[in-house]
């Protein structure tokens, strides 16, 4: 009776004083959330759901690891807190780790708060670096709530904060289900050098400092872009003198199969942004990985950026374990394993149920495209849909809560973005639930 009057307690005082992301405070009822183990959470009932979002496709290790829950408890004994201008023990190993496990010769971070920030300081960088202002980013992007990265951002997200930070331009997206280009063979879009190519003739290529990019894009549709598209942007790039930053911050840390998303076109970015798999987002961290060429240029400027609690102990304490637990475990080979099983699994669902238009993913992140019909490719909700017009979607969100299934969406995408430790079994048990709740 306790923990249900305290279930209670906490709605109450929710409803009444906080403020929640990206939501109609009068309209939402967000579970009270009693505890989290593994790839479960449950409520003040007792009731438990199957995380199958890894809450914002952040808790890779899953709920409570107890490696990273040591750890930080472990750090909090010897030093809680201290500032940026100090070196610490685990935010040095921590950058050494980085620069181990991210690709090529990314070998300096800078830490941060997330991955808003982290995109902040990379644009920053670039601007600085190569003297020029202009940055490309995406349509279908999502890089952030803060001032820089919210203009970044290419979804309808971005509205309200507009007219935002000057210098932002935009390209159309790999997304070879829409293509905004008809997709022709060959697809200027989809193969990317020639429509960057040609906004760079419109905008000046002397003028842009860097293109951004999700590798893998996540919200927006876990959208995998073509074989050979990433290396044709990192070629026009070269070619131009333009830095390639890639957001990894949500494909990052073993999410699609491999250590960053990155590898699997053997691409090296200049910079690379990173955050949620860090750490499991168990303490807030971010981190800005750069160059080797970008480190040697950066070490005798003064860098104009901080955080007051940039490489937190706590956080880098989180950090170095979850890195060492990825290793000790394989976590990215579990990914990349039960990846494939998800991926088949979900193409066996396609062929029961009319309404998926469209699955597509790496390593366990796919997303689950749904339809009203599958030959005009006519979404199930529309394009940046809300309150009446979500409601097909708002439906299968509640009939899956109801049997115990946490799922994440996004307009009319099912993102299924479960724990990388999750086991055979408990995809199963995911799988069948949302086969039963599938329209």
């Amino acid at each position: 009776m306790a923990l249900v009057d305290s279930g209670d307690r906490v709605k109450a005082d929710d409803a009444k004083h906080v403020l929640h992301s990206w939501s109609v405070r009068s309209a939402i009822d967000p579970i009270p959330v009693a505890g989290a183990e593994g790839r479960y959470f449950w409520d003040y009932d007792g009731k438990r759901y199957l995380d199958f979002a890894s809450q914002l496709v952040n808790v890779s290790l899953g709920h409570q690891h107890p490696k990273v829950v040591a750890a930080i408890k472990e750090q909090a004994d010897r030093l809680t807190t201290i500032g940026p201008m100090m070196a610490n023990e685990k935010r040095s190993e921590l950058a050494r780790l980085l620069a181990e496990v991210t690709p090529g010769d990314l070998t300096m971070s800078f830490f941060t708060n997330g991955g808003a920030e982290a995109n902040e300081n990379a644009i920053k960088l670039a601007r600085w670096k190569t003297g020029r202002q202009k940055i490309v980013a995406r349509y279908r992007s999502y890089h952030g709530a803060t001032a820089g990265s919210m203009t970044l951002t290419g979804d309808p997200r971005r509205w309200p904060a507009e007219p935002g930070i000057p210098g932002v331009v935009r390209i159309l997206d790999p997304y070879t289900y829409r293509c905004p280009a008809g997709h022709p063979d060959p697809c200027p879009v989809c193969t990317g050098a020639p429509h960057l190519e040609e906004i760079l003739q419109y905008e000046g290529p002397e003028t842009v400092a860097a293109v951004i990019l999700e590798t893998v894009t996540g919200t927006n549709g876990v959208i995998v872009p073509p074989d050979g598209y990433l290396q044709a942007v990192r070629e026009v790039c070269n070619r131009h003198g333009i830095l390639l930053i890639c957001d990894e911050v949500m494909a990052g840390f073993g999410r699609t199969g491999k250590w960053f998303a990155c590898e699997h076109w053997d691409v090296v970015p200049d910079i690379l942004t990173v955050a949620k798999g860090i750490n499991s987002g168990y303490v807030p961290l971010g981190a800005m990985v750069i160059s080797e060429e970008l480190a040697g240029w950066v070490r005798d400027k003064y860098f104009a950026g901080g955080l007051t609690y940039s490489g937190h102990p706590l956080a880098c304490a989180a950090g170095v374990a979850s890195i060492e637990a990825f290793q000790e475990e394989g976590i990215v080979e579990n990914s990349a394993e039960l990846g494939a099983v998800l991926g088949e699994r979900l193409r066996e669902l396609a062929g029961r149920h009319e309404s998926i238009g469209d699955v597509r993913g790496l390593g366990l992140f796919y997303g689950v495209e749904l339809v009203k019909d599958r030959a005009t490719r006519e979404p199930l909700v529309p394009f940046n849909a809300s309150g009446e017009s979500f409601a097909p979607m708002a439906r299968i969100f509640k009939a899956a809560l109801e049997r115990g299934l946490y799922l994440m969406m996004h307009w009319n995408v099912i993102i299924v973005a479960p724990p990388l430790t999750i086991t055979r079994e408990e995809l199963d048990e995911g799988l069948e639930i949302l086969d039963e709740v599938l329209p």
